[in-house]
Parts: structure tokens; C-alpha cells; sequence
């Protein structure tokens, strides 16, 4: 608990999240978050403790380029990194575009990295507008495939964030004429899933946990299209919603294909106090390593709840997007129901470990016959 003992945005249930990490199942081998954002050596360090709870005994993390020697500092070999854009230049057009070409090779020689990120959320039209670049928020845009040709050669496979929640296209990306339907999002990738045949890995259940029957088609037609369960906000409400025998059956019939994430977001910030008074603002900060921790902890408790529980409960994470759309009834504070799906032990050991490890780091150890 934060030392006050508050409950907050991210323990609005006031869980003690270091006792309830002991009710979850050992699973042989330890588990392998494919998707976090480790950034600051001490933050690092506070991830670390809450990982190692919760059973992670590796991350694949996107962290920042001039964060990554003293993440790996802090962890080690417990981190492997992922190749992304410096997101915070000024000049989004340059960090994306040209300024990412030179950066893949420079993330392979120093850091090891063997996969490379393609950030095209509809978020990123917004960001580009009027810059005379928006084209670098098409996946198969000519310099998106350059970068994807940089990639190919530095013997990366490839990552991409395509999509966002229905919710924020009922809510955010209202004009369609600018964002585009949800379904225009996937015609880019396909594309570059036909051009560029190493494996894939599609965050956030490549964007679409809303729907599993897209998400069937798309797995069956790309063999080397796999999913990642980050962004656990988004997971729970949406995995939630389906019915357990209807997840049970996604999730038993492409193993091998699914991996476990989180989104973990650690940042040096979070250890520092704030002026906030308001424990209900907070959502995704936090001002002290006992906020960091339960910042931290909560998505691994959430996720594994969602994967391995029984029974529904409320989330303890507070999720905002409710009230995107139902502002009358949902506040700040408000969180959705979270369902437990109880995926048996084969899928689950595939989903946290075999899988992950099959593929990412097969990859990443030079032992892979993909691609």
C-alpha cells in the first residue's frame, strides 16, 4: 500500500499486493512479459521486486535509448530490449521517420535488440497532422518499409501497435474521414504481413480483444502473426465482457501463437513526490516506490486474475475509458467488472512461458527456424 494507506486508482480496493502475489500458481520456468516500458534505473529496481512476485522471470521492454544502459544495469539479462523511436524529440515526423531508420541498426549493435516496434496507433494522424508526413501513420507507407527493410537486415523481427479500444473510436476518433474506421486500421498491416514474413508480434491482442472471430481470421491466415495481452486496462475490460467459454476456446486453440504482457510503464518519475493531493488523479502515476510498486503489481495481479481466476469481481485499477462514453453514470475512480476465464494449465504454461520462449526468445538467442 502507498504509505498512507490510501485506496487509489491503482488499489482502489486497498489489496496488499505482496500477500496476494503467494496466492497465485508457480509456473515452472517463470514467466515472460512480452511487452512492458522499463525506463529508469531505480524504477527499474522497483519493477523488479514486483515482477519477481508475481512470478516474471524476463521482460521485453521498450524502453527508451537513453534509459537502456541503465535498465540494463539494474536488471540484466531479466530485460531484453525492443527497437523504438526517441517518441519524446520534438519533431515527431523526424523521431519517427528518419531520425527511427538510423536508430534500428544502433538498438541491434548496442542493446541487442532482435525486434522493432511500429507504433501506428490512429493517435499518431493526430500527432502528424499538417506536418506534410502523415503518411508515416500508415504501416506500409514506402518509409515504414524502409525502416521494416533496415529491421529485416539487422535480423529483427517485427512488432506493430495498429489499433486502439472501440471505445475511443465511438469516443476519440469520431471524424472517420480523418481516423478511419477500426477495420481500415488492419488493411496496412496485412500488407506488410504478406511482404515481410519473420515472426510478428501484434500488441494488445492485435488491438482488437473486442473481437475474436477478426482476431481467428487473422491468425489463421498469418502463420507468423502472434499476440501479446498488454495494455491490462483495456485487457480486462474487454476479455471481461466475453463469456469463459468463448476465451477458453481463442486462447486453447493458438497456443504458441499468444504471449503474455502487461504494459507496464515504469518511469525514475514515480519515485518522486508530487504536488497532487488527490489520490483519485494519480491513474497512471505515481510519487513514491510504495505507489511505483503498486503501480506495478496491480497489472500483473489484474492480468493474472483475468487469465487464471474464477467469478467476477470489480478490477482494483480504475479505468477511465467508462466514462468516456457514460460520463453520467462512471467517474475517475469507476472500474469495470473483472471476469476470471481460468484457462487450463496447458494453455496457461504455453501463454507465460512456452511461447514467449518458442518464439521471442528463440529469436533473440539466434536459434530460431522462423523466418
Amino acid at each position: 500500500m502507498p504509505e498512507d494507506s490510501r485506496r487509489w486508482a491503482e488499489n482502489r480496493l486497498g489489496l496488499d499486493y505482496r500477500a496476494e502475489a503467494s496466492r497465485f500458481a508457480t509456473i515452472p520456468g517463470g514467466i515472460i512479459d512480452a511487452h512492458t516500458h522499463v525506463n529508469g534505473g531505480e524504477a527499474a529496481k522497483v519493477w523488479l521486486e514486483a515482477a519477481s512476485l508475481y512470478g516474471v522471470v524476463r521482460t521485453y521492454t521498450q524502453t527508451r535509448w537513453d534509459e537502456a544502459a541503465s535498465v540494463r544495469e539494474a536488471l540484466g539479462d531479466r530485460a531484453r530490449f525492443i527497437a523504438i523511436p526517441d517518441y519524446h524529440l520534438p519533431d515527431r515526423a523526424h523521431a519517427m521517420g528518419e531520425a527511427f531508420l538510423a536508430r534500428i541498426p544502433q538498438w541491434a549493435e548496442v542493446y541487442g535488440a532482435r525486434m522493432v516496434k511500429f507504433w501506428v496507433a490512429p493517435r499518431l494522424r493526430e500527432f502528424l497532422r499538417g506536418s506534410g508526413h502523415e503518411g508515416l501513420a500508415l504501416l506500409d507507407s514506402p518509409v515504414r518499409r524502409q525502416q521494416a527493410d533496415a529491421a529485416t537486415e539487422c535480423g529483427m523481427m517485427l512488432m506493430a501497435h495498429v489499433a486502439d479500444p472501440d471505445t475511443w473510436f465511438r469516443g476519440k476518433y469520431t471524424d472517420g474521414s480523418f481516423f478511419g474506421s477500426k477495420r481500415d486500421q488492419y488493411t496496412p498491416l496485412q500488407r506488410m504481413l504478406e511482404s515481410y514474413t519473420q515472426p510478428w508480434m501484434l500488441a494488445h491482442m492485435g488491438g482488437w480483444p473486442e473481437d475474436l472471430d477478426f482476431l481467428d481470421t487473422l491468425l489463421e491466415r498469418y502463420p507468423h502473426a502472434h499476440l501479446d495481452t498488454s495494455a491490462t486496462k483495456w485487457m480486462v475490460r474487454e476479455l471481461s465482457r466475453h463469456e469463459s467459454g468463448r476465451v477458453r476456446t481463442f486462447f486453447d486453440r493458438w497456443r504458441g501463437r499468444v504471449f503474455f504482457g502487461t504494459d507496464v510503464v515504469t518511469s525514475d518519475d514515480h519515485l518522486v513526490p508530487t504536488s497532487s493531493a488527490d489520490p483519485s488523479m494519480k491513474s497512471e502515476q505515481a510519487s513514491s516506490a510504495g505507489e511505483a510498486f503498486e503501480l506495478y503489481a496491480s497489472r500483473y495481479w489484474a492480468m493474472r486474475t483475468l487469465l487464471e481466476g474464477s467469478g467476477e469481481r470489480e478490477s482494483p485499477i480504475a479505468d477511465t475509458d467508462l466514462m468516456m462514453l457514460e460520463p453520467d453514470r462512471y467517474d475517475a475512480m469507476s472500474a469495470p467488472m473483472l471476469r476470471g476465464h481460468g484457462l487450463s494449465e496447458p494453455t496457461l504454461r504455453s501463454l507465460y512461458r512456452d511461447a514467449p520462449a518458442g518464439v521471442l526468445d528463440a529469436w533473440y538467442d539466434g536459434t530460431s527456424r522462423a523466418g
